[in-house]
């Protein structure tokens, strides 16, 4: 990220020197530091960068301007990011409205609206108007895209994440198999996509109490990862963290704790010491060693996450809790 960071900061300096500082392009430049920020996850950085573009957007371009949705939608995506639900649909549906107004409710763009709504009430815990967000998404693609197109699969996946939260297993199921089933048919076998919907299933089969099964499911994701992106990717980590939380619950605590410091390894080389990503590590290692009974290493690295994430996110996001 600081490489990006790095080569987008030259990017924006040329840009302001050439153009001057209300120029589109400068915009981009914006852009382009908010999505990096945002994937380290300093999120008020990015925020900074997304609301500087979207004032050169409403400056050049109007208030009504397909680009100046994006910039809402993007701010939208922060904020759900940080914990600021209320902020985050905001955004979204300012982004909304200019697109029903400029492209028609039948647009896929409308579509990526309503399933970021849909993401946002997901996020926030009102699981049936993340419902009511997805199916009118769903609608649209169907109509637009086809039965079989991944979109339709990342839809039927969200789908399946918002009943796992309703504790409906079983519906879950059905939609990740739907997501899956796509997939598989359009992607091949081995595409991080089907990895993701291993991950899911895992995840389902965990909450159900189905170890084995979770397992299974994981040590998939994991294959597709590790082929894909080699050893030392956030998403091999993520299936590490998984393996680890499963193996913590199945009660082998000492497979749990070896698989939560190989995703904590992985995290703490690739992204900076403070992400919410190594907090939620610290946070898991807390969990195993606590089942474990060793409570002093759990209050040790329950106070090491809850640190980073007071720091990280605002006292009131859901993840501080």
């Amino acid at each position: 990220y600081d490489k990006a960071i790095e080569y987008h900061e030259k990017s924006l300096k040329i840009s302001l020197n050439k153009l001057g500082p209300g120029h589109p392009h400068v915009a981009y430049a914006y852009i382009n530091l908010g999505a990096v920020y945002e994937k380290k996850g300093e999120y008020d950085k990015a925020i900074k960068y997304r609301e500087k573009s979207l004032e050169i957007r409403l400056n050049k371009l109007g208030s009504d301007h397909p680009d100046v949705a994006y910039s809402y939608n993007n701010l939208g995506r922060v904020y759900d990011s940080k914990g600021e639900y209320d902020k985050a649909i905001e955004y979204h549906e300012k982004s909304l409205e200019i697109k029903l107004n400029k492209l028609g409710s039948d647009h896929p763009d409308i579509a990526y609206s309503y399933s970021n709504l849909g993401g946002v009430y997901d996020s926030k815990g009102e699981y049936d108007k993340a419902i009511e967000y997805y199916e009118k998404s769903l609608e649209i693609w169907l109509n637009k895209l086809g039965s079989d197109h991944p979109d339709v699969a990342c839809l039927y996946n969200n789908f399946g994440r918002v009943y796992e939260k309703k504790v409906e297993y079983d519906k879950a199921i059905e939609y990740h198999k739907k997501s899956l089933e796509i997939r598989l048919n359009k992607l091949g076998s081995d595409h991080p996509d089907v990895a993701n919907s291993y991950n899911n299933f895992g995840s389902v089969y965990d909450n159900k109490g189905e170890y084995d099964k979770a397992i299974e499911y994981h040590e998939k994701s994991l294959e597709i990862w590790l082929n894909k992106w080699g050893s030392n990717h956030p998403d091999v980590a993520c299936s590490y963290n998984n393996l680890g939380l499963v193996y913590g619950k199945k009660g082998e605590y000492d497979k749990g704790i070896e698989y939560c410091n190989k995703s904590l390894e992985i995290r703490l080389n690739k992204l900076e010491p403070d992400h919410p990503h190594v907090a939620f590590s610290y946070k898991n290692l807390a969990l195993v060693y606590y089942n474990k009974q060793e409570y002093d290493k759990a209050i040790e690295f329950g106070n090491k996450s809850l640190e980073l994430r007071l720091k990280k996110l605002n006292s009131n996001h859901p993840d501080v809790g």
